[in-house]
């Protein structure tokens, strides 16, 4: 059999294109702040990571182009090797000091950070525990690790105490959830996962892409709950409220080294680009200086989860300003996306197998730049395209 015979067997995508209900790769005109532009059309966009909008912020921005003037584009290098410059090592202190952590270890991608850490720590004798609604990095890093990987039921404690009775006694483990999950917008309860992992002797992971900038004064999930010392790692991006692109792992000064000494993701990758590097270390400091940021987009979703409930749509269990709509069927959750597209509403399609069958769904998110003018419109579209389509009444 030609490796290639599944390419062309592959028509699902172009049979959605040609119907016109194709939401992927969408090249935009103009991506910044809480408004979009596709082929002329202006766009409210709700489906960005951008939670704190700073990517428009001026001293963000200043920040990446001095970069640039002083060190170029690139690094052109590993860290291992040639590829560290002071910046990077600054951007760690200071991360790991947001976090309460000891050290911290950047990375060139999020994707690369729970692929290095997970792999690396991970040892043929070892078993890591997933919550079944982690994201891909973290199942993808897994995979890499040489130990044995258990799942349970999202969020369901007495499915993770089945599965820590499970792993034999004598293995390593390690426990790794989302502290944000970003379809749903829920959180990983800490106050009842950090007890267990004591009790069977496992270590915990939690990936705070989503929770960094919104959660526990912008500090994250453990801080939110008051559980920061519980928490052995603690990883985040650069690419959603810092504005930017990598990530990093935050934890004890022994582990961040051995991380850094084993992670071939961290390795065999050329280091974040110096106005990459940059931009997220202002953008934290942005987030200290400007803390109504972070109550702000807050404020947005406690507002929109509270209208969206008044009418009458599922929003699940969302604690956050990720709030999904719940709709359950592919074809329907394309079209209801499509009309919202074209009224000037941009959000983001989540079909199975991203999702389980029967929990499609249409992602929203917000920022704090997003105007109550811009809500009201947002909650007017869907009102009026939810009535259309027969989803509220």
């Amino acid at each position: 059999m030609d490796i290639f015979e599944k390419c062309s067997q592959y028509t699902t995508a172009k049979e959605v294109m040609q119907a016109g209900y194709y939401p992927y790769f969408l090249a935009l005109t103009e991506n910044e702040g809480t408004e979009a532009v596709f082929h002329g059309q202006r766009l409210i966009m709700c489906g960005s990571n951008n939670y704190l909008g700073l990517t428009t912020h001026p001293k963000v921005r200043q920040a990446a182009l001095d970069a640039i003037q002083r060190y170029g584009t690139s690094c052109t290098g590993s860290r291992f090797l040639n590829g560290t410059i002071e910046l990077h090592e600054q951007l760690e202190r200071e991360m790991a000091e947001w976090v309460g952590k000891e050290a911290a270890l950047a990375f060139s991608t999020g994707m690369q950070t729970n692929l290095g850490t997970i792999s690396a720590l991970v040892g043929s004798e070892d078993v890591v525990i997933l919550d079944k609604q982690d994201h891909a990095s973290i199942v993808d890093g897994a995979r890499l690790g040489w130990g044995d990987t258990l799942r349970y039921r999202h969020n369901d404690m007495a499915d993770l105490e089945r599965v820590l009775k499970k792993a034999p006694p004598e293995a390593g483990k390690l426990v790794v959830v989302d502290g944000l999950y970003s379809m749903e917008g829920d959180l990983a309860p800490l106050p009842e996962i950090i007890p267990l992992c004591k009790k069977y002797k496992s270590r915990l992971m939690v990936d705070d892409a989503h929770a960094m900038g919104i959660l526990g004064g912008g500090r994250g999930t453990a801080a939110h709950f008051n559980q920061t010392a519980g928490v052995d790692l603690i990883m985040s991006t650069f690419s959603k409220s810092f504005t930017s692109l990598g990530g990093f792992i935050a934890g004890d000064e022994d582990v961040v080294h051995y991380i850094k000494h084993h992670a071939r993701a961290m390795i065999f990758s050329a280091s974040i680009p110096p106005a990459n590097a940059a931009a997220a270390l202002a953008a934290l400091h942005v987030m200290q200086a400007e803390p109504e940021r972070i109550q702000r987009v807050n404020d947005i979703g406690t507002t929109m989860r509270k209208e969206y409930k008044r009418l009458g749509f599922d929003i699940g269990k969302s604690e956050t300003p990720i709030i999904p709509i719940f709709i359950g069927d592919d074809m329907r959750t394309l079209t209801i996306w499509k009309e919202l597209f074209n009224a000037g509403i941009f959000v983001n399609p989540v079909l199975a197998p991203a999702v389980p069958e029967g929990h499609q769904l249409l992602r929203t998110s917000y920022m704090a730049t997003h105007t109550d003018e811009q809500m009201s419109r947002v909650l007017e579209t869907f009102e009026k395209v939810g009535k259309q389509v027969g989803l509220i009444s």
